[in-house]
């Protein structure tokens, strides 16, 4: 049985906003982001997927590796597989952000988080 998160207008509540699939086929997969004001995702990487992110609406604060910039409406990024990025919202309005994914293994289980807001780091394990 397909997974009902795959199928296109899904929506999947976050702690930041929410996200809405647009479409998926082989090897891609779209989704529209709603980030609320004040408020950002995870600090996070994958190893199976690069991204590519416009802003619709609003304006973004974006992290990719080591840099930390600005998008404004119609601006993009692009996110390499297994570099560290994060997305926030520092602005009064709603930030919209037309997500493009790309690879051969596209679920939520790809995603490594480094740091967030909503404490959902795994606890480090060893000594």
């Amino acid at each position: 049985m397909a997974d009902p998160r795959d199928v296109p207008g899904h929506v999947e509540e976050k702690p930041w906003g929410r996200g809405v699939l647009l479409a998926v086929g082989p090897g891609y997969k779209v989704k529209r982001l709603e980030v609320t004001p004040g408020h950002r995702l995870s600090l996070q990487k994958h190893r199976h997927r690069c991204e590519n992110w416009v802003v619709a609406a609003g304006t973004a604060t974006v992290t990719v590796g080591d840099r930390t910039f600005t998008l404004r409406l119609q601006e993009h990024t692009f996110i390499p597989v297994d570099t560290l990025h994060r997305l926030g919202n520092p602005g009064p309005d709603p930030l919209v952000i037309i997500e493009v994914q790309h690879g051969a293994h596209l679920s939520e289980d790809d995603i490594i988080r480094v740091a967030d807001d909503y404490r959902r780091v795994p606890p480090a394990t060893g000594a």
